[in-house]
């Protein structure tokens, strides 16, 4: 008989995405297990760029500083064209809202050995390596998964939950017959990560080439390490490209033979994908499994962050008896509108600037020209879900991250909690027996001193703001009404809050 194994969540898929799940779950004290079937971490590139809404997320798992270590915050960014005139530049470099860099280049494989350390520091969880799944299915008000290790030996995972974060080709998927909506045009480029010695490369950290006879973009990466992507052309010998001479004559002698040393030269898909459900009783698709972008505006790694972000702290509420089961079909109607936006500005903007014909780059060009703004859209609320946005714009967007005079980030203080940020006065006038729940609650922080929250209140413009724990912001008000109807809405207190208060 195949041994056992009883958690609250089953996480299969050991990338980044999932592992990061897997911390996240064992910081809100949830027992859960991660099934990979590589042995070792992908050794090469594959995300390059967090946003600062991600290193927030990093942020909550309590080792933001080893994380920043090895980042390497975005100083320039710019789109040429065919002439090498800049069409655009977007700046880059500043602290964001978030209390983070803006934009974060990275190598991919120190930053899952990273996440793999926090997570061996964190009890209840596990990640095991060299597990392949053999069948996922829903049983009653659970999930079984069948595994088998490298020795040959097999197991039956037990959850409550299970996290299906296994990437494009997802088996967990195809398993549960979901399909997925095509955006835009396919595309095959030529990726080139490595070592780049004595050569200063290109100028800005990030470049758009829109090149109409070969499309092409540029990234630096901390320490000596570069990126190039190339559009693959009609007439190209694929095995000829992917050599040092076929690199250096592709990229124009920037990434010449006898200086750069590739340690990733592949060709893949440009692809835009966004899977028709997210939730099947109690399996959810996360990160590349649910939506997969162009790398136009570095948001494929971001927007699974962003899942896990979302589900994790439902599934902690439902699983405690805070919220009822029905939070968990947020999920879905809240991420998937939020990841179609970025998979369609992507797969737009791929359309865009890998265009091979002369006259629709000029075209392209007098257009970014006269709009620069378009080639830095801005992330868009949260579909329908916990939050007021469908009657109160403000509502359903990420919140703000104050950096406090003493240099604390607020996060810091707020951990992974509800915080009610308001004023004294407006607090004040919020009936006693509703207060009393809410100091008794270790779900939910409540501030009001003005050096904590009077950033927040000023970039929301208002007098109340409850921020959830993925940092989104529920609703806001400017009375005693309103901020007694935010507090209900809360689920910790919503469940437990008498109804004549």
């Amino acid at each position: 008989m195949a041994n056992i194994v009883n958690v609250d969540v089953v996480v299969i898929g050991g990338g980044p995405v999932g592992v990061t799940a897997l911390a996240l779950l064992g910081r809100a004290g949830l027992s859960a297990v991660s099934v990979e079937r590589e042995i070792q971490v992908w050794p090469t590139a594959r995300a390059v760029h967090f946003d600062g809404e991600t290193f927030r997320t990093l942020q909550s798992l309590g080792v933001a500083e080893r994380f920043a270590e090895a980042t390497l915050p975005m100083a320039s960014f710019h789109i040429e064209n065919e002439e090498r005139e800049v069409l655009v530049s977007v700046p880059t470099g500043q602290l964001g809202t978030q209390g983070w860099h803006d934009d974060l280049t990275f190598h991919q494989p120190d930053i899952e050995v990273l996440l793999q350390e926090v997570v061996q520091e964190l009890p209840g969880v596990e990640l095991r390596r060299g597990t392949t799944v053999l069948s996922v299915r829903n049983v009653g008000q659970g999930v079984e998964v069948a595994v088998r290790d490298t020795n040959g030996e097999d197991s039956l995972i037990r959850a409550r939950w299970a996290i299906a974060a296994d990437g494009a080709r997802s088996q967990i998927r195809q398993a549960l017959g979901i399909e997925c909506e095509q955006l835009g045009e396919d595309a095959q480029w030529l990726v080139a990560d490595g070592i780049l010695e004595e050569g200063p490369g290109l100028s800005s950290d990030m470049i758009f080439l829109g090149h109409h006879t070969r499309p092409a973009l540029w990234i630096r990466l901390p320490g000596k390490r570069v990126r190039m992507e190339f559009m693959l052309m009609p007439g190209d010998d694929p095995e000829e490209i992917t050599t040092p001479a076929g690199v250096e004559r592709i990229s124009h002698g920037v990434l010449p033979a006898d200086k750069f040393t590739a340690d990733r030269l592949a060709i893949y898909t440009f692809r835009g994908r966004i899977a028709h459900q997210w939730r099947a009783g109690n399996i959810f698709l996360a990160g590349d499994a649910a939506h997969q972008a162009p790398p136009l505006f570095g948001q494929g790694l971001c927007a699974g962050m962003r899942d896990v972000a979302n589900l994790v702290w439902k599934l902690d509420a439902v699983k405690r008896g805070a919220a009822d089961d029905s939070l968990l079909d947020t999920y879905e109607s809240e991420r998937l509108p939020h990841a179609r936006f970025w998979v369609e500005q992507a797969t737009n903007a791929a359309g865009f600037m890998q265009t091979t014909n002369a006259e629709v780059a000029k075209q392209r060009d007098a257009f970014i020209r006269a709009n620069p703004a378009a080639s830095a859209p801005v992330s868009p609320a949260l579909g329908p879900g916990l939050h007021e946005g469908g009657t109160d714009e403000r509502a359903g967007r990420l919140g703000m991250q104050p950096i406090l005079s003493d240099g604390v980030r607020l996060d810091d203080m707020v951990g992974s909690r509800f915080l009610i940020a308001t004023t004294r006065e407006l607090y004040a006038a919020v009936p006693a027996p509703l207060r009393n729940q809410l100091e008794g609650n270790d779900d939910i922080v409540v501030l009001f001193d003005p050096a904590k929250v009077g950033q927040i209140l000023a970039a929301a413009g208002a007098q109340a703001v409850v921020v959830r724990p993925d940092r989104y912001i529920l609703g806001l008000g400017d009375t005693p009404d309103a901020l007694v109807r935010l507090i209900r809405s809360i689920p910790q207190v919503g469940r437990n809050v008498p109804a004549h208060i």
